[in-house]
């Protein structure tokens, strides 16, 4: 037992088992279920608790991320570190994402102190995950003790062609491209989800789209298995999901958190892509120095302003919520929603006389189904917001003999642009420095964006 342990840790870079994120210690200390230790890799694949994924790519040691890889330039930098782009070379071809995750100390000798909770994660589980809708990872080289993980390139992301269509002049994105792309979204979400997989950080920035108009979830940073029953997934990690894709449950304090998180979180996404703006666009409020998660008062107004005042008679759980009594001190003015799509259709006509074009065109408007599928998604109660499943069957999709595209740029006039690549900026070898978090947009394109999620 000993002997296989130490392999299979040998394996993943840790040399100590002091090494490992809390959750693997405490696999190992009998405390949660072996799942999640499979999650890390700690399990053979064989083993009788292992999920029925796709087999994994592995790890590579005894060789340097230069003699596979050319790189061409710095992309963008995060909390994690940074990610460059790259082509193959030798028995390599394509064109390569290249993630280098930073020292714990930029600046000084590097000391090696082991793999953070995000970077166990992220490659335990894209190393095991394979969907056409997955961002699709190549390998994982571990070189002079730092961590570089090897994607597929993407050349768009959802951010980016949501900031094309609003400068210089605001045009709206055609339907059947939104139509492609959330079809695209809810089929990878629900492999994801199907796998028993929360991705717990959706937003436009980690939804990836290829040149042939393939969109690819990613990040998995925050990802995390969960179970029946559900077990406390708040413990591990306070703060989930970016601020304005936060669902209402999150905001209220809710430690028993399901899927249903992640389709608010799509919920936000289809409604950015309608209007080009987040529908829910509030402001964060900071922990204090004793780490104490405080109430997202601003963010909440957000969403009772369109969706109106939450009620016990239409979600039975609301009292229930720890920060329940914290509803009290949202704005009386704010007057509880019509029934049906009453407030989301006003949001919408509102929202579009707003930003220059008064009437939505034809090839823009989503009908009355797609803001059924929006209200559906964006419903207060998670055990009534829609499944993945369940929203891939909506009208929206099937009504009409419609064919869905898998290729979401099919007909469209409009060429993006390609990312923004700093060819100066090329030296991967070098400790991580500071830079924009996103390289390949201008720099006023992220004004008022949230801030990079925070872990505990």
């Amino acid at each position: 037992m000993v002997q296989r342990d130490l392999a299979l840790l040998e394996k993943h870079g840790v040399t100590s088992l002091d090494d490992l994120p809390p959750e693997v210690q405490a696999v190992r200390e009998g405390h949660v279920a072996q799942s999640d230790a499979f999650a890390y890799g700690l399990l053979p694949a064989d083993s009788q608790d292992a999920r029925k994924l796709p087999p994994n790519n592995g790890y590579t040691s005894k060789v340097r991320v230069l003699d596979r890889y050319k790189v061409i330039g710095f992309i963008s930098s995060g909390t994690y570190g940074r990610v460059y782009k790259a082509v193959g070379v030798n028995e390599q071809s394509g064109e390569f994402a290249i993630k280098k995750f930073k020292p714990d100390k930029e600046g000084e000798m590097i000391q090696y102190t082991g793999i953070s909770q995000s970077a166990c994660r992220e490659m335990a589980l894209c190393s095991e995950l394979s969907h056409p809708n997955m961002i699709h990872l190549v390998e994982i080289i571990l070189e002079d003790k730092c961590i570089f993980m090897v994607f597929e390139y993407a050349e768009h992301d959802l951010l980016q062609i949501i900031q094309h269509h609003i400068q210089p002049t605001r045009h709206p994105i055609p339907a059947s491209a939104i139509k492609s792309i959330l079809f695209q979204l809810l089929s990878g979400l629900l492999y994801l989800h199907t796998n028993w997989v929360l991705h717990r950080d959706l937003k436009p920035a980690n939804i990836m789209v290829t040149s042939k108009g393939e969109v690819r979830i990613g990040d998995l940073g925050l990802a995390r298995l969960f179970y029946k029953p559900l077990h406390n997934l708040f413990s591990g990690d306070k703060v989930v999901v970016t601020i304005w894709y936060r669902a209402p449950e999150l905001l209220l304090g809710s430690r028993h958190y399901t899927p249903a998180i992640d389709l608010w979180a799509v919920g936000c996404i289809f409604a950015e892509l309608l209007s080009l703006r987040p529908i829910f666009k509030g402001e964060e409020a900071k922990m204090d120095s004793k780490k104490t998660v405080p109430f997202q008062k601003n963010q909440m107004q957000k969403i009772v302003e369109i969706l109106g005042m939450p009620t016990k008679a239409k979600w039975p759980g609301l009292v229930h919520q720890p920060e329940f009594t914290q509803l009290q001190s949202i704005s009386s003015a704010v007057r509880e929603a019509s029934q049906g799509n009453t407030g989301l259709e006003s949001w919408y006509w509102n929202t579009l006389k707003s930003t220059g074009y008064p009437d939505s065109p034809p090839s823009a408007n989503p009908g009355a189904q797609g803001l059924d599928l929006l209200a559906k998604l964006l419903e207060y109660d998670p055990a009534k917001r829609l499944t993945a499943e369940q929203a891939l069957q909506h009208p929206y999709f099937t009504a009409n003999g419609d064919r869905v595209t898998a290729n979401c740029f099919e007909g469209m006039t409009t060429q993006y642009p390609h990312r923004r690549v700093s060819a100066e900026d090329n030296d991967i070898r070098t400790s991580s420095l500071p830079g924009t978090k996103r390289g390949g947009l201008p720099d006023d394109s992220l004004t008022g964006r949230p801030t990079k999620r925070m872990k505990e």
